[in-house]
């Protein structure tokens, strides 16, 4: 079971310059120590002679015990079903090129000469290597005809995911890289074998380059530098280790080492294979290059721990610095389709609901930024408190002030009474705290809200997230409607990272007071009464779950189209400090269940703004029959 990972190395020999015998041995060693526990080994750049041998490229000796090398390393890796490549100086054809060797199991798979030649600052390469480009023949080696050709793919047998290609260092520097055709011809992983010496500010660009070349290609990206024993004449090697997802940097090894250097990671092909599949325009295939095609036999390594940190929430970013203006750049998105719906409309005044929670706060705060964005008097915001039989003083008093902070019209209307009365109506006992108990509250707030958009030529502002509507937590007809819903697409474990950001940046010290009170105070609907203390007795995570977990679940399900046994799996490595394997499953099922079944919530939501890349919006992003049956996710967790 790897839950479509495959697990890459990049290794970053000790070695000596010229050696062949030493480094080719030490190339055999590390073989040894990683078979069953890899899938690819990489090696840098000109690894069996090293790069720095200078003129003695032309030297017939070093030419001929790079080849005797490459032999030993066959007889010496036979047992070994790992995918391992190494570069070294092969002949060809009265020319010298500097290849890629890809070999299994002792056996030569492909020959892969580099494409772009640097012959510029410190580098004099063309005065000893050819280019490979355009090349698309056969060589021999060791007995094997096999690719010689910058255009080949390795493809393993029964597993299309599990293909790849090569570039050789300056390859990746050209304008458009080779690499960049060799995804579009169903390459997912990109080898890169390099010799890369260090100048200051240096690492920046080349993780920016394997890190962008991943994204564009949709690849996974391992990239191996030739190390520090390399010559100092002129030049300082750091053997620099680096392995990328989609964009993504998930591995990355130390540098300036005299010994050997290991990056080990798992290269997530199912997430790739998924996002090639959403993306329609990255498979559009105009090039009209020849490639060959070399299949292996891929030996897929059972994982049960990833090298990767999982983030527990992947709404968030970790970085402060990158926290900061994630907030920031959503709170503006917010506020501007709000402040654009309100100047397209030709309205001034829009009506929320406020409660004293967190996501009509925020929703409060985001409507105040559009008013003062088109230049709108405050007063044009009714915020009404609708005090019902769970309320709270907390929240109650939280709202209130909050209201009085922003300078809105504040209006109160306590439902009570209205509820008590439809009880009545419908013949409901109101000493039975059910469904109907609590709905009948929250469309009556609704209703009042409606009615007083009506009444003062309006719209209402919606206030429930995107947690909300995955799961299905709101009142259809209640607060699941609203004119213009500026949380739509917010998750729950944003939200209050997004008040903090108002209470930091946006607002005074009184205000920024009544925010903390409110980020501290515990989720609920309060549909149902306190406690003898006043306290809230309705917590939703005691009934649903931790929204940390499903918004975990729901990121991972929806953007990266996990499977149930990879999406519990992931929140074990995530939450494995913190949750036991049988409260995430529990959570697991849940989320599940009311996912699907509570479709037909999400399939009539009001506009709302889009801020990430998971959103539920039947009219753009998530398109799903209201009648789907959830039964095969849960047999899989079964």
């Amino acid at each position: 079971m790897n839950y479509g990972y495959i697990k890459v190395g990049a290794y970053s020999p000790e070695m000596r310059i010229a050696n062949c015998k030493y480094n080719s041995a030490v190339i055999v060693k590390a073989v040894k120590q990683y078979e069953g526990q890899l899938s690819y080994l990489l090696f840098p750049e000109l690894s069996i002679t090293g790069y720095s041998c200078g003129d003695l490229f032309f030297s017939q000796h070093l030419l001929d015990q790079a080849q005797l090398q490459l032999e030993n390393i066959s007889k010496s890796t036979k047992y070994s079903n790992m995918v391992i490549i190494f570069g070294m100086p092969v002949r060809h054809k009265n020319q010298l090129f500097n290849v890629a060797i890809v070999m299994q199991s002792g056996k030569i798979l492909g020959v892969v000469p580099k494409s772009y030649i640097p012959n510029y600052a410190e580098f004099y390469e063309k005065r000893w290597f050819s280019s490979g480009k355009g090349l698309n023949e056969t060589i021999s080696l060791l007995g094997y005809d096999v690719p010689f050709s910058p255009n080949t793919i390795f493809q393993a047998v029964g597993n299309e995911k599990a293909s790849f290609a090569i570039e050789i260092c300056e390859d990746l520097w050209a304008g458009i890289p080779p690499s960049s055709y060799h995804v579009k011809k169903g390459a997912h992983m990109i080898f890169n074998l390099s010799a890369s010496n260090e100048l200051v500010g240096k690492i920046d660009y080349r993780k920016q380059l394997v890190t962008g070349q991943s994204a564009s290609g949709i690849c996974g990206y391992i990239y191996c530098s030739a190390g520090s024993n390399e010559s100092s004449t002129d030049l300082v090697y750091g053997g620099h280790t680096l392995i990328a997802e989609n964009g993504r940097l998930i591995g990355e090894g130390k540098r300036f080492s005299f010994e050997s250097t290991i990056t080990i990671g798992e290269i997530d092909l199912s997430l790739l294979a998924h996002d090639r599949m959403k993306n329609t325009v990255y498979m559009e295939d105009d090039i009209e290059l020849s490639y060959q095609y070399a299949s292996y036999n891929l030996e897929e390594l059972t994982i049960t721990q990833l090298t990767r940190q999982i983030n527990m929430t992947p709404f968030v970013p970790f970085e402060k610095r990158k926290l900061h203006q994630r907030c920031e750049e959503i709170f503006a998105i917010q506020a501007t389709g709000l402040a654009r719906r309100i100047s397209h409309i030709g309205c001034k005044k829009v009506v929320l609901a406020i409660s004293g929670g967190l996501d009509s706060t925020l929703a409060l705060l985001v409507t105040n930024k559009a008013f003062e964005k088109l230049g709108l008097d405050k007063k044009g915001i009714i915020a009404i408190t609708m005090p019902g039989f769970g309320t709270t003083n907390r929240t109650y008093d939280n709202a209130v002030a909050l209201i009085k902070e922003v300078g809105a019209t504040f209006r109160e209307i306590d439902i009570k009474k209205a509820c008590l009365s439809h009880f009545e109506d419908i013949g409901h006992d109101p000493l039975i705290h059910d469904t109907t108990y609590e709905n009948v509250q929250a469309r009556e707030r609704y209703q009042i809200a409606m009615d007083i958009a009506n009444k003062e030529n309006g719209i209402v502002v919606g206030t429930g997230d995107l947690s909300e509507l995955a799961l299905g937590w709101c009142t259809y007809n209640g607060d699941h409607m609203s004119m213009y819903n500026v949380n739509c697409s917010i998750p729950k474990t944003l939200v209050k990272y997004l008040i903090e950001y108002v209470k930091n940046f946006e607002v005074d010290k009184h205000a920024s007071h009544i925010l903390s009170s409110i980020m501290d105070t515990p989720i609920s609907p309060e549909l149902l009464p306190p406690d003898e203390n006043g306290n809230i007795t309705q917590k939703t995570e005691d009934i649903l779950g931790p929204y940390v977990v499903h918004d975990f679940y729901l990121y991972n399900m929806i953007r990266k189209g996990f499977s149930p046994k990879k999406l519990l799996f992931l929140g074990n490595q995530a939450f494995k400090e913190i949750y036991h394997e049988d409260d995430l499953k529990k959570w697991l099922i849940i989320f599940l269940k009311r996912f699907f079944t509570h479709q037909f919530k999400r399939s009539c939501i009001p506009d709302g703004p889009k801020v990430g890349s998971i959103n539920l919006s039947p009219r753009g992003d998530w398109r799903m029959p209201s009648d789907v049956s959830a039964q095969s996710w849960l047999d899989e967790l079964e």
